[in-house]
């Protein structure tokens, strides 16, 4: 199993709505690096669903359930989408200010590309970011 982070403004889709959804696309993806990294997704990935914008947290898991298909979104076909199922809200958001603050997750692609919606998550990052929050809620 992988893990990822996928980043979304949570005025235009929010961790609520995708908890209210159950299962949904992610589509609208326009960047190639982030596009390449879905089409990398296997079903059973877990990724770490962060608002951005204003919030700037890790607020909940999603699952993929459906690997990378063409994005119906896009009229020329060539971007991606994968559906994920959502898991679990955690326990406590993680904020970018507390993932800047350990030393263990200096690393991460969250740190070092933060403009890209769509990036890996190593599994020492993973577990490092949910020992943070606390788990997951139940």
């Amino acid at each position: 199993m992988a893990y990822w982070l996928v980043k979304s403004e949570p005025g235009c889709w929010s961790w609520a709505d995708h908890v209210k959804a159950g299962t949904a696309e992610w589509d609208g993806v326009r960047n190639h690096q982030a596009a390449n990294y879905m089409k990398d997704m296997k079903t059973g990935d877990r990724a770490f669903f962060y608002h951005s914008v204003n919030e700037k947290r890790v607020v909940g898991v999603l699952e993929v359930v459906k690997e990378s298909y063409l994005d119906p979104t896009d009229d020329k076909g060539k971007f991606v989408c994968v559906d994920f199922k959502a898991i679990a809200s955690v326990q406590a958001p993680v904020t970018l200010a507390d993932i800047k603050a350990n030393p263990k997750l200096e690393q991460m692609a969250l740190l070092r590309q933060s403009r890209l919606s769509v990036m890996p998550v190593s599994d020492a990052e993973w577990t490092e970011i949910l020992s943070m929050a606390g788990g997951l809620q139940s």
